[in-house]
Order: structure tokens, then C-alpha cells, then sequence
């Protein structure tokens, strides 16, 4: 069996401080006895503006943010994804959020830059978010071998995609990390049916870590980190304030439940992400 834990937090707009709560979640998943961990998108930073996270990008391969998460790794003999950290791309206006994936030995072994971009408005709160005016968005799926399965990274409005995880389902994705950090009101009204959907379509168990709180810019976050299983039952779930979320789990019931109920097998539309 393989622990799992999803991390819930509330970011602010101090590097630091989040670092700080982040590094004491990850001691708490740590001493559960967690195999991985997954931290939620923004994990780093929530500012008060959408483009102060230009202020903290990094280059591929340092920085404090990266350092962090290595350290973190290593320290505790866990594989890490990292939620989400702003990395610098072409376009000096714009970052790439990108979803690192850490192994026991503090090595960045995978990389996800994020693909779909939030550009929505919500009439009935009035918020407004156009994450393309700051964010360049990726271009290709990723899936990962592990020591515990093959493990796919996604990010927040990806969930909303689900020719994504077909691509990644033909990749052999058995796993998907889905580091997240969904308003209020999307949350109350889809996040549970989304990722549900998702491990039920793919056959995969997901983590799903969230964000969960109100931030500086007066955004409130849905929270409700959760892990779900194959069959589209929640193992373990978190509705509010910061925490861990830990489950068991077992790739060899994915295979099971993909012998047994071989809808996978039963596909006669194929979806590809250019």
C-alpha cells in the first residue's frame, strides 16, 4: 500500500510565511507516514494582485521556492508535487505555472506547466479572472513512473477538460495529482462532481489538493481536498481550514477495477491533445 496525503493551506502574500506553514503540513504527512504528498496550487503565493507573482518567478532549477521543495523531500524520504510556483517563460508579462514533481531523493524528476487558463467572469459574485494577461500556458500532458504507479499531474481548470486525462489515460496514467485552488462558488457547484467524474472516467485514483480559505485580494477559496478511489469513492476528505488529507492506496485496484469493469477497453472515440 502506498500513503498518500493532500494539502490543504490558505496562502497569503508572503513567500515566507507560506513556506513556513507549508514545511510544518509537510512534517505533519510526514510523520503519518505519507509516501506523497501533494501541495495545492498557489501554495507559495496568494497576492493581492494576480501579477505579484512575477515579483517571486524562478528559473528552471533554483530559487528558494524549488530549494524548498527539495529540501522538504529529501529531508522527510517522500516524493513531493508541488503544487504550483511561478517560473519564468518567453514573454517577461507572463509566467508559467508549473507543477513540480520531487522524488525521495530531493530530485526534480517532472515538470507540468499548466494548460488551461481561468479566464472566466461570474456574474453572480462579480469576480473576474483572466489568468492568460499572467500566465503563459503549457503545452503537453505529463505522466510520470513512480515506485507507486504511473502518475499524472494536472492543474485546477484542467479538471474541466477531460480530453486532458484521456491523453494522459493513453499514457498510462493510474494516479492523477491535481493540485488546485477553485473559487467559492465553481467549488460549491462542480469541484466534488469534477473530480469524482474524473476517477471514474479513468479509472485512476486522484489527490486532489486545494486551496481553502480567504486571501488577500478578498478571494475565497472552496477548499475540500480530497482523495478518491477508482470506483469514485471518497477515501478521505477535508471541507475547510489548512490540514492533511490521508488515504491508502493500491495501484493494483486500478487494475482490478479496469479488468472487471473494462470501460476503458470499451472506448471507441479517441481524443488527442495537440
Amino acid at each position: 500500500m502506498t500513503v498518500v496525503v493532500a494539502i490543504q493551506m490558505a496562502s497569503g502574500p508572503m513567500v515566507n510565511a507560506n513556506l513556513l506553514e507549508a514545511e510544518r503540513l509537510i512534517a505533519n504527512a510526514a510523520a503519518e507516514g505519507a509516501d506523497i504528498v501533494v501541495l495545492p496550487e498557489n501554495f507559495s503565493l496568494m497576492g493581492h494582485d494576480e501579477s505579484d507573482k512575477l515579483a517571486v518567478r524562478e528559473s528552471d532549477g533554483e530559487g528558494d521556492i524549488q530549494n524548498f521543495l527539495s529540501q522538504q523531500a529529501k529531508k522527510h524520504s517522500l516524493w513531493i508535487v508541488g503544487g504550483t510556483i511561478p517560473m519564468k517563460s518567453g514573454d517577461d508579462a507572463r509566467i508559467r505555472a508549473a507543477c513540480l514533481l520531487f522524488n525521495d531523493q530531493g530530485e526534480q524528476v517532472a515538470r507540468y506547466d499548466k494548460i488551461h487558463l481561468f479566464d472566466v467572469n461570474l456574474p453572480d459574485s462579480g469576480e473576474r479572472y483572466i489568468e492568460s494577461e499572467t500566465i503563459e500556458p503549457g503545452t503537453e500532458p505529463v505522466v510520470v513512473d513512480t515506485p507507486f504507479g504511473k502518475l499524472g499531474l494536472a492543474i485546477c481548470y484542467d479538471l474541466r477538460f477531460p480530453e486532458l486525462f484521456r491523453d494522459m489515460l493513453d499514457r498510462g496514467m493510474e494516479i492523477l495529482a491535481i493540485p488546485s485552488a477553485f473559487t467559492a462558488i465553481t467549488g460549491k457547484a462542480h469541484w466534488e462532481t469534477l473530480v469524482r467524474a474524473r476517477a471514474i472516467e479513468n479509472q485512476c485514483y486522484v489527490i486532489a489538493a486545494a486551496q481553502g480559505g480567504y486571501h488577500a485580494s478578498g478571494r475565497e477559496t472552496y477548499g475540500d481536498s480530497m482523495i478518491v478511489d477508482p470506483w469514485g469513492i471518497v477515501l478521505n476528505r477535508l471541507s475547510k481550514a489548512a490540514g492533511i488529507v490521508k488515504a491508502e492506496i493500491d495501484v493494483e485496484r486500478v487494475d482490478n477495477v479496469r479488468k472487471t469493469f473494462p470501460a476503458v477497453e470499451h472506448r471507441r472515440l479517441y481524443c488527442k491533445v495537440d
